[in-house]
């Protein structure tokens, strides 16, 4: 019978757990054709067959001789290493029968799950791809091994692996995307990445330079010239780039040779090729074919962690060029470098010597100011090492930039966060604003080792750039790692504890526990609750509940770790709980604590969890605020709430009613915002991510808007955009009070914004979020040229939906009269009888 897939690997001696996740692929009839294998493996299993390869031609002859053995209408082609995930063949089968597509490709990912090499993310969503001119960064998309190929397209169009031309799969790849009509993308892994081999060495290099060539001329030579810039700009981004990053530590003679293997190819790049790329990757291409070695290396610490500044730079009619020489090739204008305001600026910092006596480091440090950032006003500059800092005196050289001699003691310096903390320079201004760099070593610098504390402190260079790093660990002999601490410090075990103490310890009336945002923040209801008690004078103590970086919160109020011992003991003993997302499941509320729940969220979104938790945890709540009606309608029923409702609005809204006019200058000067610039407050959906078109809306309103981001969870704002965007630090209230509009679609943030009458603009560009209701108070925008257009025309947009602004208002804002928060305590934090 003949098989429904062909599965080729060139390997005369195959690993047992490739030709293992091939011949156990749910697909049942699949075919492993071994090239260069004498046969004998897998127990003479009949669905493996064995091709002697000839020893001329290298790997690649070996795969076109396994492509001319195939029986079946569908083929893949492995190597050695790469295991196919159990479903691979069956599920990319399918994918080409029911697309008509030529080949279907896949996701490849690490053994621990997460997406591999530069292709991650290219693979979402699911489609169809009608040919690569339709996606052109698909050719980074080069390996062989995650697709399946129709049989006959590749013998109808003559594909084929070259002959003695190492990188081969860049060739073919080359000439598949050059030749198929259609093709599908899928998310799912197709196998898991092959550990990597090798060191980067110069022959690498030429081979990839070699095999770029080969595949430039594949498209040419197939009437397809038009393709050759895209597949070249995989060239620069992911063969020439993965090269550039460990370049620092490279001596000079390897950097000279690397330089001139490159040089040749890179004068043939199509133009604009370079243009499309990181511009220190195109600063870099025009070093090497300059010749200019030294400066090379200098421009590829800008590449990696920390992404070094510059050491020079130069201001020509607005453009920013790398070094002291205004030439297109050094052009650096698309990282906004020049445009970052002072606390996100970059500044150069490189040890030019390090010694250590005892505990003390001393370091001699040349510091680099680009962008003339503190030219601008008065600074104070420190060396930090966690908590230690060392007052520095920087001295101006001729060049422009700053020496430093400072001797740092780290015997008192506690260990960092994981056993490890990097050493910055801090730049401070008198407004409070800082900057910080980290500092840039020689690579051969040899650590140095102290010992201070019991530990044993190691300080030396780290990471491809360089950069220098304090390491602690024990100086003693080592234990073996145990587990009790982990045990006795569960929430298992907090529960079973804290159950018990609830039966002998009485809860205290004038004792309260508050937290919002799971510990987060000091913001919310909660927060405008506490301030109204505070104002009220009420013999009330309240503890706030903190997770992570309690440093927002106000300095004379005592925190307490979410979840520690602590914590555990203040549920027991406090009279009151109040919070805004639910206190920990299993910890049930003391018979005469009070809980006031002040729900941070939209009707249609309640507690998490499976029915039982979500009517335990509702239990608990003895009163509930609500914003509105139609919270009251929607909310009550659905969570099954039988206690006490406030219908008085959000304590958190009333400042948005009222007005706070002090607001506006505190979010300007705390995010550096200029005075003639406009500010959109952005708020995506939680899970948005940065393929949201941020980049194209920021770059389209620079010099008109400034945009601050107010994102929940892992939002990244991307690199080249970060003069024109600002990440929310203030209290969120402070920022809707800034801000002249709203774009997003988290829609509890857009709800709260509503009480100030101001445009909003719902920007939804993955699709409507889960919680979205009707009406809507603004016109709802799916892509970044139509926000752009909306913001251009603000007022006669607002004007259109001025109806259904209303009638959103209406229903979800009709109770914020701006006395929430008095009336709640008033009728919350009564005297006990």
């Amino acid at each position: 019978m003949r098989p429904d897939v062909s599965v080729v690997l060139a390997c005369g001696d195959p690993d047992p757990r490739v030709v293992a996740s091939v011949l156990g692929q749910s697909l049942g009839n699949v075919e492993l054709v071994v090239v260069g294998s004498a046969g004998g493996a897998a127990g003479g299993d009949q669905r493996m067959r064995y091709v002697a390869g000839q020893e001329a031609g290298g790997r690649g002859a070996a795969r076109n001789e396994g492509l001319d053995a195939v029986r079946a209408p569908f083929v893949m082609v492995l190597d050695d290493g790469v295991v196919l995930t159990r479903h691979a063949c069956g599920s990319l089968l399918a994918e080409v029968e029911r697309t008509g597509g030529d080949f279907a490709t896949g996701a490849v990912t690490w053994p621990r799950g997460t997406a591999a090499g530069p292709r991650a993310g290219f693979y979402a969503p699911r489609r169809v791809v009608a040919g690569v001119r339709d996606e052109p960064r698909m050719f980074l998309d080069a390996a062989v091994t995650n697709k399946l190929y129709r049989t006959g397209f590749l013998r109808e169009h003559g594909v084929r692996f070259p002959e003695d031309v190492h990188e081969e799969d860049v060739v073919f790849t080359a000439q598949v995307f050059r030749d198929a009509r259609r093709f599908a993308v899928v998310p799912w892994p197709v196998h898991l990445a092959p550990p990597r081999t090798g060191d980067g060495d110069l022959d690498d290099v030429r081979r990839r330079v070699r095999a770029a060539r080969t595949a430039d001329a594949r498209l040419r030579d197939g009437g397809a010239p038009d393709l050759v810039a895209a597949r070249q700009r995989r060239f620069l981004v992911h063969d020439l780039r993965g090269h550039l990053d460990g370049l620092p530590r490279r001596d000079a003679v390897w950097v000279k040779e690397f330089a001139a293997a490159l040089r040749p190819y890179l004068s043939e790049l199509e133009p604009g090729v370079e243009a499309t790329v990181d511009p220190m990757v195109a600063v870099c291409c025009h070093l090497a074919r300059a010749g200019r070695v030294a400066d090379l290396v200098v421009a590829a610490r800008s590449l990696t962690t920390p992404r070094a500044a510059p050491r020079h730079a130069l201001r020509v009619d607005g453009r920013t060029y790398w070094g002291t020489r205004a030439h297109p090739g050094l052009d650096i204008t698309g990282l906004g470098l020049a445009e970052l305001p002072f606390s996100a600026s970059r500044i150069r910092h490189e040890v030019t010597e390090i010694t250590a006596s005892g505990t003390v480091v001393s370091l001699t440090i040349r510091t680099y100011d680009p962008f003339a950032v503190l030219r601008r006003g008065r600074t104070v500059a420190d060396l930090v090492v966690r908590g230690t800092r060392v007052r520095l005196a920087p001295r101006r050289q001729p060049d422009g930039g700053y020496l430093v001699r400072a001797e740092i003691d780290l015997a008192g310096t506690p260990p960092g966060r994981g056993g490890r903390t990097d050493a910055l320079i801090r730049f401070t201004r008198a407004d409070g604003h800082h900057t910080s760099d980290r500092l840039l070593v020689d690579p051969a610098t040899p650590p140095l080792v102290l010992t201070t504390g019991g530990h044993q402190v190691t300080v030396g260079p780290v990471g491809d750039s360089a950069f220098l790093r304090v390491r602690w660990r024990g100086a003693g002999v080592a234990r073996p790692r145990t587990r009790p601490r982990r045990v006795l410090t569960g929430a298992r075990v907090k529960e079973w504890v804290y159950r018990r103490l609830i039966r002998v310890v009485r809860p205290r009336p004038g004792l309260a526990l508050f937290e919002s945002a799971g510990g987060a923040a000091y913001t919310g209801n909660p927060r405008y609750v506490h301030e109204e008690i505070r104002r009220r004078g009420l013999p009330l103590r309240v503890c706030w509940s903190v997770r992570g970086d309690p440093s927002g919160f106000p300095a004379d109020v005592p925190l307490v770790r979410r979840m520690s011992w602590r914590y555990v003991w203040l549920l027991a003993r406090a009279g009151y709980w109040v919070d805004d997302r639910g206190l920990p499941a299993g910890f049930p509320k003391p018979a005469r604590t009070r809980y006031l729940q002040t729900w941070d969220g939209f009707p249609e979104a309640g507690p998490g969890g499976d029915a039982a938790e979500r009517r335990a945890a509702v239990a608990r709540w003895d009163a509930l605020v609500s914003p509105g009606p139609e919270f009251t309608r929607v909310f009550v029923p659905a969570t099954e709430f039988t206690g006490t409702v406030l219908p008085f609005g959000s304590p958190k809204c009333d400042v948005l009613v009222t007005g706070d006019p002090g607001a506006a200058h505190r979010v300007r000067a705390a995010l550096e915002i200029p005075p003639d610039r406009r500010v959109l407050l952005y708020a995506p959906h939680p899970g948005t991510t940065a393929g949201d078109g941020l980049e194209v809306v920021a770059e389209t309103l620079a010099g008109q808007w400034v945009i601050v981001v107010h994102a929940e969870g892992r939002y990244r704002i991307p690199r080249r955009v970060r003069p024109l965007v600002r990440t929310a630090g203030p209290e969120v209230n402070d920022l809707i009070l800034a801000s002249d509009a709203l774009a997003g679609d988290h829609m509890p943030l857009v709800r709260d914004y509503a009480c100030t009458g101001r445009p909003i603009l719902i920007y939804s560009p993955g699709g409507p979020a889960g919680d979205r209701c009707d009406p809507l108070p603004g016109p709802v925008l799916t892509t970044p040229k139509e926000l752009v257009t909306a913001l251009a025309d603000l007022d006669e947009v607002t004007e259109r939906h001025a109806a259904r602004y209303a009638d959103f208002r209406a229903l979800y804002c009709a109770d914020e009269t701006g006395d929430a928060a008095r009336r709640v305590v008033a009728a919350f934090f009564h005297p006990r009888r």
